[in-house]
């Protein structure tokens, strides 16, 4: 497996780095002999590879034109971490964290690089083993398992937990009108199904948001222990179930459609990878957690995913980022909003 590679900025996204360097030396950091360099996946923040001499350092801040600041808050993100590492030292390690967006333009943090693999898309070209896949799976439901365990109160990290599942399928409801760029009937019909059926929290603990492949650093010599887990921009205190449900609704099958496999953000479906059945049941197995609702969950995740992709197709149609990527979001809203329309059908996940 090949290691995310920083590559030349992308035009229009270039840091100020003569700001860059004021605000580090006002920091007492090293300043000197600045370059960047971007990573070119991901759909949301911008990341970039931060060289000080010798030194690295990964930036992340918001996407340009985005006015979505909830999905963006790079202060609330960087202070979240702060706390997160200690008690679960997958997390990154924040270096500096700036609140001024007259810097570069938005607050940014920077935060201690992680090493190793990461597996993208629905069938990278060097791919574990299925006996190496089979037990990927297993440590990323154990390893999500451990984050829910964490005493977030303890560690200082602060949250609104009760009546969470309400103001997500609301708050998503919400974002999905103020997204649209063209009608989609399968959508509002789940927003009504979900806003039917808001069932209370199942338990509390604080959750990832966002946990899935992509999101998971591999250690370059055992591709089946997880090291690192990135972007925590939709973490938050809440009902653990909405979590997993997050996990099952990125988790494409062997037996899914065509067109939902190529939209597939990892590789869930090569030989040895857990059925979403196998994962919600490893779940249960290590949190003693009823799953018995997590047609509902799952379900919620796949609207939830399908709204922050018309978020960011909205952004390419209004002419705010030139990203060739995201053209093709706007077929995979449909296409999302009918796989929870076939999973309500079928009555299960």
């Amino acid at each position: 497996m090949k290691t995310d590679t920083a590559r030349e900025v992308r035009p229009g996204e270039e840091l100020d780095l003569v700001k860059l360097a004021d605000w580090l030396r006002s920091q007492n950091l090293p300043w000197q002999s600045l370059s960047q360099q971007q990573f070119p996946r991901g759909h949301s923040n911008l990341t970039y590879m931060i060289r000080i001499g010798d030194r690295e350092l990964v930036l992340r801040r918001p996407p340009h034109g985005s006015k979505v600041k909830s999905a963006h808050d790079m202060v609330r993100e960087g202070k979240i971490l702060q706390k997160m590492h200690p008690v679960f030292p997958l997390a990154p390690k924040i270096v500096a964290l700036c609140e001024d967006p007259e810097v570069l333009g938005a607050p940014f943090y920077l935060m201690e690089p992680i090493h190793g693999s990461i597996l993208r898309g629905p069938a990278p070209k060097e791919r574990p083993t299925p006996e190496q896949t089979r037990a990927l799976s297993g440590a990323l439901v154990r390893t999500l398992a451990a984050l829910h365990a964490v005493d977030w109160r303890a560690a200082g990290l602060e949250g609104k937990p009760e009546g969470f599942v309400r103001r997500q399928v609301e708050g998503w409801t919400k974002r999905w009108h103020d997204a649209k760029t063209e009608e989609v009937p399968e959508a509002d019909e789940v927003a009504r199904w979900l806003n039917e059926r808001i069932p209370v929290e199942s338990g509390f603990a604080f959750i990832h948001n966002d946990y899935k492949h992509d999101n998971l650093v591999l250690s370059s010599d055992d591709p089946t222990r997880i090291v690192g887990v990135l972007d925590w921009e939709m973490a938050t205190a809440g009902d653990p179930l909405m979590d997993l449900g997050t996990t099952i609704g990125y988790w494409v099958e062997e037996t899914d459609p065509e067109p939902l496999k190529a939209f597939a953000f990892g590789p869930t479906f090569i030989p040895g990878s857990y059925t979403r059945a196998q994962v919600i049941e490893e779940y249960a197995k290590a949190t003693g957690r009823d799953v018995s609702g997590m047609l509902f969950y799952s379900v919620f995740a796949l609207f939830k995913i399908a709204v922050i992709g018309q978020q960011i197709y909205k952004r390419f149609v209004e002419g705010k980022t030139h990203d060739e990527r995201f053209a093709a979001l706007g077929m995979g809203v449909a296409l999302l909003s009918r796989a929870a329309l076939d999973a309500i059908a079928r009555g299960s996940y």
